[in-house]
């Protein structure tokens, strides 16, 4: 079985909040305010000359607070190394106060010139670094910040934006009006879990952590608020097989879909679901699909199914079941679904399946099963609408789970997966992933770890973690433009193979 305990070790995201204490926390425990500042400044730097060793000059835009402080302090180290640096405030060494008031002043004592931010100003440096708008930030953004902010991302140099991209929300990865898109982002005493998902995936380019000597984990009072899936889960969640394994230890996953006229989508979770190593695999699909299935994948047992009665009892022989792929919304994917539900069994619930539940189901609840929905389909799960999903997508994630209970997948960039261990966030994916059947692979993977046992939780997160890492790969060997979902099914049976793509695990780790 699946070793669970791991996940909790899995690196932990927090809210702003959560960081503001865990920075009060450290000053009250004897580092001084302005020390930790420069701490996080020294950080900063370092990862600015390893990434672009060549800089010769610098523009730094620094606002108010101690983002900005950190701000004034990069400019004074990078002017001590001898770099032209030009310090842009858009607030006046007059109305700073406490540590960014010091932090400003040591830059002027640095010999940088301060120049207050005008429209249309010159940003002369090789290199910007954004020290403009910190985590506290909450509403949308205006005025000179805003067009600061637009100036940044006209430029169409590298940025290295400090803590966060200024404008982007820290807790939900929205952006607040504007929001520069950083080259890298270097991030501080605890990682933030809006840099991960949303909006945040076009805004902050590399990310890194530096904790500046902060063990947030020795706070037990601060749960994270989500934690982040890592590459080498694949191990840890899917040990090697027994040598003496046959394919009825290895589970049996029933697939229902493929109304007439969409076959492919069921199909194409069928073929997933094998390449994850189910040890059966049966397709309840549409009669017109069954010989195109039988060509395409014959390993995958197809049934021709024109209602309920067809199934003659196949759910009840089946370890998991997925319904959804290429269901319909008709009479044929209604008798389907209820079948599905009857049958009692650990199930994935994807695509109209989802829209089914939204609208004839609207007071179920059940803790085994695992809900698959884009923002869309999330949208019509909560009655809200889709930007408000997006707006405040871990929000959103916590909710479904609240109102239709099992395991929660909110697809999208930065995929969120809520379940009774919390909020995990998969940082892997891709561009290429924006292709129509991506889903229902996703859905065939979920149910096959389903079948071979693995726990709900532990299946979400897996398999969410194997699509994306198989896109990622699939990418790497032929681009973006033109991953089709079927791409995926060899390169994640790559990953689940204790002995194979190894390198490319560490690679990603």
């Amino acid at each position: 079985m699946a070793d669970t305990r791991s996940a909790s070790s899995l690196h932990p995201l927090y809210r702003a909040d959560q960081v503001r204490e865990l920075d009060r926390r450290t000053i009250a425990a004897g580092i001084e305010g302005f020390a930790l500042m420069q701490r996080a400044s020294a950080a900063a730097w370092q990862v600015l000359r390893a990434r672009w060793p060549e800089v010769r000059s610098l523009t730094v835009l620094c606002g108010a607070g101690n983002n900005g402080g950190d701000g004034h302090v990069l400019a004074a180290l990078a002017a001590a190394e001898g770099l032209a640096v030009q310090r842009v405030l858009l607030k006046g060494s007059d109305e700073l106060a406490g540590d960014a008031r010091r932090a400003a002043d040591m830059a002027t004592a640095a010999g940088v010139a301060a120049e207050p931010w005008e429209a249309g100003m010159a940003l002369r440096g090789e290199l910007l670094v954004d020290a403009l708008l910190g985590t506290g930030l909450s509403g949308e953004v205006r005025g000179a910040f805003r067009e600061a902010i637009a100036a940044v991302n006209a430029s169409g140099r590298p940025v290295l934006a400090i803590d966060i991209p200024s404008g982007l929300h820290a807790d939900t990865g929205a952006v607040l009006g504007e929001a520069v898109k950083a080259s890298a982002t270097v991030t501080f005493i605890g990682d933030k879990l809006g840099l991960y998902t949303g909006a945040a995936a076009d805004h902050v380019g590399d990310r890194v952590f530096r904790d500046l000597g902060v063990d947030a984990a020795a706070e037990a009072d601060l749960d994270p608020a989500a934690r982040l899936l890592e590459a080498r889960l694949v191990d840890a969640w899917l040990p090697p097989r027994p040598r003496a394994a046959h394919k009825g230890d290895c589970g049996h996953a029933l697939i229902l879909g493929g109304a007439p006229g969409f076959g492919g989508a069921a199909l194409l979770a069928a073929e997933a679901c094998a390449r994850l190593g189910a040890g059966k695999v049966s397709l309840a699909t549409a009669p017109a699909h069954v010989t195109a299935s039988l060509v395409r994948r014959p390993e995958v047992m197809a049934h021709g199914v024109r209602g309920a009665a067809d199934l003659d009892g196949l759910p009840a022989l089946a370890n998991a079941l997925v319904v959804g792929p290429g269901l319909g919304q008709g009479s044929w994917g209604q008798a389907m679904l209820q079948a599905a539900l009857d049958a009692d069994r650990p199930l994935v619930v994807d695509a109209d399946g989802l829209n089914l539940l939204a609208t004839r189901f609207a007071g179920l609840q059940r803790d085994g099963w695992i809900l698959t929905p884009h923002p869309g389909e999330a949208a019509r799960l909560l009655g809200i609408g889709a930007v408000e999903v997006e707006a405040d997508r871990p929000a959103a994630v916590r909710a479904l789970r609240e109102r239709w209970g099992g395991v929660v997948v909110l697809k999208g960039a930065g995929t969120l997966v809520a379940g009774p261990e919390g909020v995990a966030v998969c940082p892997f994916g891709n561009p290429g992933m924006a292709s129509g059947g991506m889903g229902d692979v996703l859905s065939g993977m979920l149910g096959a770890l389903l079948a071979q046992g693995l726990p709900l939780e532990v299946a979400a997160r897996l398999g969410v973690l194997l699509h994306a890492r198989a896109a990622d790969l699939a990418a790497r060997d032929a681009g973006e433009r033109g991953l089709l979902a079927g791409d995926l099914a060899s390169y994640a049976r790559i990953l689940v193979n204790p002995t194979m793509g190894k390198d490319d695990a560490a690679a990603t780790r």
